[in-house]
């Protein structure tokens, strides 16, 4: 425990003493860090909205799809470093984006699950928002992204996640 005050007192120090030298710089880097926070969600085609579940801010069925899909590895347990490679490489081949919108919507997809307060949650919610974006013209795609991510057989939970989405698609 000692050790770790210590190392977290050097690496505090350090902070204080490199923006103590450089204070434009340090500024500069967290606006820089605040800026790309902020509009990360708005280059994806997110919207928050007043009163609304931010489920409801989705524009784009990628990011949909993309929650979806982080919602359906989570359903049994937390995804593994190969699942969520794997997801990242199923993401960039279907839905045809780059290495940097590929990892910014699997960040605002995880975040958008957690929101819907758990997986099982979230999965009919933004199920039904993709229906409302872009109707049934998705089911192929999400399809093919997540038979990609099962290994094996599908567990109870996945199995309800399907017919979940099956409903809300109306397929």
């Amino acid at each position: 425990m000692h050790i770790l005050i210590l190392i977290l007192t050097a690496l505090g120090g350090a902070l204080w003493w490199w923006v103590r030298n450089n204070p434009r710089e340090a500024i500069d880097a967290a606006g820089d860090l605040a800026t790309t926070v902020q509009n990360a969600p708005r280059r994806l085609a997110f919207r928050r909205q007043t009163n609304a579940h931010p489920v409801e801010g989705i524009d784009d069925p990628r990011i949909a799809i993309c929650a979806i899909a982080q919602a359906f590895l989570e359903l049994d347990d937390l995804p593994t470093r190969e699942q969520r490679q794997s997801l990242h490489l199923m993401l960039r081949k279907e839905l045809r984006c780059s290495e940097e919108e590929a990892e910014e919507m699997e960040v605002l997809g995880r975040w958008l699950v957690e929101q819907s307060n758990g997986a099982q949650q979230a999965v009919p919610r933004l199920a039904r928002r993709l229906y409302k974006i872009d109707g049934d013209a998705s089911w192929d795609v999400m399809q093919d992204v997540l038979v990609g991510l099962v290994t094996g057989g599908l567990s109870h939970r996945q199995e309800q996640a399907v017919e979940d989405l099956r409903l809300a698609l109306r397929k």
